[in-house]
This record gives C-alpha cells, sequence and structure tokens, in this order.
C-alpha cells in the first residue's frame, strides 16, 4: 500500500498533543500506518528541543525534528541539533523598548539557546499549566546574558490577538511576531518561522514541498501551510488558520490527524 504523502508534517500542542499532553493509541497508529506506508513523519513546533524532547522520546522518534518555530532542526535519534538561528539580542532589546513604549510594560520570557537551554521568565509572566521546566529571573540585564532563540510576551490588559497585531505594527521592521496558542505571543528572527525549518529539514530530508501534508492551529502554522502542498487544520484551529487551510479535521481531542491518515490510507 502507498500513501500519497512523502512527508506528514505534525505541530504538537493543539494537534498532535491531547490536552493532557498525550497522543492517543489510534493517532499513534495511524501514524505508523503512513510511515510504513512509506511517509516520514516530522514533527514541526514552537516548543524549543528541551521541551520537546521527552514527546518525542515517548513516541519512540528517531528522525528530524523543527523546534524553536523553525529555528531549531534537530535529530531525535542521535539527540544532536543540526541547525539553530539565534534571536539578535541587540535587535530584540530595541523592539522590546520600542513596544513598551508604545502600550507599557510586558511580562517576557526567554527561550534560551541549545539543546538544554532553560525557558527563564520574569515577575509576572502567566506560565501554562504542566511539567514543562522554567527558571525565574528578577534582574533584566539576566534576559540578554546568553544565546536566545526567541522571547515570549504578554501585556496586562491587550489579548493575545491585539497584542500580536500592535506587536507586528510597532516592531515588525526589526522582528517577527506570532500567536503560537493562548498566553504565547512570540518574538523572533525577522524571517523565521516554522516554513523555514520544515524546508530545510525537508531538503535533508531529499523531499519537497510538493510532497508535503502538514497539520496545525495557529497562526504560527500559516507559513507551514503556505509552504506544504496541503494544510490540515484541526476543529479547534484559530480562524486565521482555518481561513487559509485546504481542509478542516476533528479536533486534537477527537484524533484529528487519525482521521484524515486513515481517509488517506483507504483512498490509497
Amino acid at each position: 500500500m502507498s500513501f500519497p504523502y512523502r512527508l506528514i508534517a505534525t505541530d504538537l500542542d493543539g494537534t498532535l498533543l491531547r490536552s493532557d499532553e498525550t497522543i492517543s493509541e489510534r493517532t499513534r497508529d495511524a501514524l505508523a500506518a503512513a510511515t510504513a506506508a512509506g511517509a516520514a513523519h516530522i514533527v514541526v513546533t514552537g516548543r524549543a528541543v528541551p521541551w520537546t524532547r521527552h514527546i518525542l522520546d515517548d513516541l519512540g522518534y528517531q528522525g528530524l525534528a523543527v523546534c524553536g518555530q523553525g529555528a531549531q532542526v534537530y535529530h531525535a535519534g542521535e539527540h544532536k541539533l543540526l541547525t539553530s538561528v539565534t534571536l539578535d539580542r541587540q535587535l530584540a532589546g530595541l523592539a522590546l523598548s520600542k513596544l513598551e513604549a508604545e502600550v507599557g510594560p510586558l511580562a517576557v520570557a526567554a527561550s534560551r539557546d541549545g539543546l538544554d537551554g532553560n525557558v527563564i521568565v520574569s515577575p509576572g509572566y502567566r506560565l501554562q499549566e504542566g511539567p514543562l521546566p522554567v527558571v525565574p529571573f528578577d534582574d533584566p540585564a539576566e534576559l540578554w546574558s546568553a544565546p536566545l532563540n526567541k522571547l515570549y510576551i504578554q501585556h496586562p490588559g491587550l489579548d493575545d490577538d491585539t497584542l500580536t497585531r500592535v506587536a507586528r505594527q510597532t516592531v515588525g521592521g526589526l522582528v517577527d511576531v506570532v500567536m503560537a496558542g493562548a498566553g504565547i505571543v512570540e518574538i523572533l528572527p525577522l524571517g523565521l518561522s516554522k516554513a523555514t525549518g520544515l524546508s530545510l529539514a525537508a531538503r535533508r530530508l531529499g523531499v519537497k514541498s510538493t510532497q508535503t501534508i502538514a497539520f496545525g492551529d495557529m497562526p504560527n502554522d500559516i507559513p507551514m501551510f503556505g509552504w506544504a502542498a496541503h494544510g490540515v487544520a484541526m476543529a479547534n484551529a484559530h480562524d486565521e488558520l482555518k481561513a487559509v487551510a485546504h481542509e478542516i479535521t476533528a479536533s486534537n481531542e477527537h484524533d484529528g490527524i487519525a482521521v484524515v491518515l486513515e481517509e488517506l490510507m483507504r483512498r490509497s
């Protein structure tokens, strides 16, 4: 049995993972069947490697993963970072200053570069529920003391969509700004996206964009959908992603990835 795509690119949170951070047996089985039929599965996530590795290990995942919103291409089988793009700290500091001059003080977190880079968080930054480790900091200078992949920003009064829009208008010429989830607005190196990381990984695998199906749920998945031949939004996806998707499947809680893969297997 063949499979119509050579590459299956899946986001993690809100897509492959259920809300309890597990992957259902049905979805595991569907991915296993598709890979047995000749497709490769690649995880493409906003999470940096240290926040992704335990999930990949649990999956028995040996291949490449795109982490850190496209900044990192990681070889899971070898536990090796193949590429890493860092955020220019001078530009990021300027962007943060300009944005705070526009909207007032922000709560900030940052993802340190590297295989074991910490996520550091300022006072007032609201953390997601769950086991992901963070390191608090009080001294603003600590934010810039080591290489970073990205910043996370939160505002006490602006919702995620508004903060993202205002940040793009204010500092969009210096950095990229994406919304990756509830309470997760990120400042990235200019020009970086999941699509840039995925294209690098796909080249290493000898696979083209025309041979790729992608699954996601948030606006940060829009570039990946633009790159792939077919973009599938989850039922729980943000409206901006649904607007550019080729197809909408069931939610992450109801095996949306498996629903599509099983149908493709039936047809092939």
